[in-house]
Order: structure tokens, then sequence, then C-alpha cells
């Protein structure tokens, strides 16, 4: 099964009305990933199940965002990982990025601008964010992110660095942000995350930088999520 049908099935399932999204789910679970089923909901976020509640919502958009997330994985590394390991470490990343019904609340509405000359490159990071009610503008180009930052504001702007004529576009993003005094959390998505890059990008005002797709979930969330404490 691709990364684009498992998509494409949790989207079906999860249209479903009401009680019969669980069982149906759960059976392709089982089919599909049987041995790292136990652990992945174990390791999910905790929320109370009442369903047709806010709890199930809640959870029904952590399995879409789970489904997302493992396209991603499977995307950037080019094979289909291992089920039960991937099931775990997107478990946990999920856990991570919204530990709470109030953490996933707060995600709700927030926009964010994605700047990558190549937008379908993060199509199912940005799934998976969505999925956790997050809304997104896409640019291309910097010229574009700014003029769209001049007339929107955002509540985060996420960038890949290398574009066509500029192989640091990122930091050329960051940089004339920052020297207008505009302050927006930034993250750099792109092909690195080697610690010379992530001290690079943190110095020059960003978030960090990453090519994660399960770091960059829960580097948005915790961006974009209440204040800790």
């Amino acid at each position: 099964m691709t990364a684009d049908e498992v998509i494409r099935l949790v989207a079906a399932i999860t249209g479903l009305l009401g009680v019969l999204v669980w069982p149906a789910f759960a059976l392709f679970l089982v089919v599909r990933f049987r041995a790292g089923l136990s652990s992945f909901f174990d390791n999910l976020g905790e929320f109370t199940f009442r369903a047709p509640g806010v709890e199930a919502t809640a959870r029904r958009q952590q399995v879409e965002a789970a489904a997302a997330i493992g396209a991603a994985i499977a995307k950037s590394t080019g094979e289909t990982p291992d089920a039960e390991t991937s099931l775990s470490e997107v478990a946990e990343a999920l856990a991570e990025a919204v530990p709470d019904a109030r953490a996933q609340r707060q995600l709700q509405g927030r926009l964010v601008l994605w700047v990558d000359d190549r937008p379908d490159n993060n199509r199912y990071e940005r799934r998976a964010l969505e999925a956790l009610g997050i809304r997104f503008a896409l640019s291309t180009s910097t010229d574009d992110a700014l003029e769209q930052v001049r007339y929107q504001p955002f509540n985060l702007i996420i960038s890949d660095m290398g574009r066509p004529g500029d192989p640091r576009a990122g930091f050329a993003l960051l940089d004339k942000l920052r020297n207008k005094g505009d302050r927006t959390p930034f993250i750099i998505y792109a092909g690195s995350r080697a610690s010379e890059h992530v001290e690079e990008a943190i110095r020059r005002g960003a978030i960090g930088c990453t090519n994660s797709p399960q770091e960059l979930i829960v580097m948005v969330t915790r961006a974009l999520g209440p204040p800790a404490g």
C-alpha cells in the first residue's frame, strides 16, 4: 500500500459517521499494522473517548495526523518503514505534539505561511497539521512570502532552504523579516538537521532547523500551542 493509498483510505474511514469510525479504523489498523497496534494507541495523547463529543473528534484528528505523518516518513526515506517502529515513532511524536485536549484546541485556526518552491514535497506534513486544525498559505519565493507577510499576519512561517538562484534562500528570508522587525516564529524545514545548521538557524532568529517530519510536527505545535506552565 502506497503513502497516497494510506491517506485516501484513512480519509474515507474517518468520513464515516459517529461510532462507525472506530470499528472501521480499528479493523484497518489490525490488518495493516498488527505488531505495532498496541503501542500506537498506548502512546497517543490521552483523550477520553466519548463519541460523538469533543474528545472523540480530537482522537480522530490524531488518527488522521498519524496517517499523514507516516506517509511523510515513507516519502522522506524513500521506502516503507517497518510498521511497528513507524507506528511507535508516529504515536510518540503526536503525544509530544498534542499532549492534551487544551493543546490541541489551541491549534484550531492558526495560520501558517509555508515557503517552498516545490510545495508538493510537503503535502503529507501539511495534511498532518491540517488534521490538527492548522491552516496554511503557500508561497514559492522569498519575494512573494514577504509580500504575503506585508498584508497578512501569520502565527508561524516554515521555509525550505535552497530555492532557484539562492541555495540559502531560507536564511535570506529570515534575515529580511528580522531586519524589518518581524518576529513571527520561523522554522527551517530542509534537507539537513546537522548541528551546525540548527545552531545557525537559531542564531539568526529561527526556532530551529530540521528534516524530520516527526520533529517538524512537534516544533510547529509547540510554537503555536499554549505557553508552557
